[in-house]
């Protein structure tokens, strides 16, 4: 018998043939199923990664973004008129009217309060606390 070919080998292989040596696939799978199943512990070892992986995925990424949502909703919720904000857009204003039914805000963008703008509400970034606003100026 010659040896084979690198042409020939990769159509032994789709055969079913085993590398050349007479053995096929499926006698290899007959094998390895007619050796059992395994002890239960093989099997929890087998599966308590899958398990550590899915409950670490859940903790790194699904519930601090499920939170972020949360504390976003209840600040639009929460929001009222002269409540200072921060749009999405990074413009600061005085919010002048809330409208739920029309998606809108309106917001004083200036102190005399003749500019206004409407925003959605879902634009509306971060409600400013009276406290951070004050302190936070420069004199």
């Amino acid at each position: 018998m010659h040896p084979p070919s690198l042409l020939s080998a990769p159509l032994g292989l789709l055969s079913g043939e085993f590398l050349g040596s007479g053995v096929s696939c499926p006698v290899l799978l007959g094998q390895a199923a007619a050796s059992g199943e395994g002890s239960p512990l093989q099997i929890l070892f087998q599966v308590l990664p899958m398990v550590v992986v899915a409950a670490a995925a859940w903790m790194l990424l699904y519930k601090p973004e499920r939170d972020r949502v949360q504390r976003q909703t209840a600040m639009i919720a929460a929001l009222k008129k002269n409540d200072r904000v921060v749009t999405s857009g990074g413009m600061y204003g005085t919010v002048a009217n809330v409208d739920r039914e029309a998606d809108r805000v309106t917001l004083k963008v200036d102190d005399a309060g003749s500019v206004k703008i409407a925003v959605t509400v879902a634009s509306i970034a971060r409600v400013l606390d009276a406290e951070a606003d004050t302190s936070g100026s420069v004199n």
